[in-house]
């Protein structure tokens, strides 16, 4: 925990940064005349949620599944290609 005047603090405030982001400091008082008057914390690391494979295990496929795709692989070349049937 740090104090510092108003003056202090608008002359440092790089300096008052650096120490929240270093995890020196956790809170900065602003005072003025010497009587807190504000602070300045750090803002909390959100938790990243763990969306990609998520439902992991919840799903099975079935063993042929790729050959359904396998045969159209030479339409979505044709198509990529300009060669497209209409």
């Amino acid at each position: 925990m740090t104090q510092v005047n108003m003056y202090e603090a608008k002359t440092e405030l790089s300096k008052l940064v650096r120490l929240l982001e270093t995890k020196q400091e956790d809170v900065i008082y602003l005072a003025r005349g010497g009587v807190r008057v504000a602070q300045i914390t750090r803002i909390p690391e959100n938790e990243v949620s763990k969306r990609i494979g998520a439902a992991v295990g919840s799903i099975s496929l079935p063993v042929r599944f790729d050959e359904a795709f396998d045969s159209l692989d030479g339409d979505v070349s044709a198509l990529f290609d300009g060669e497209a049937s209409e």
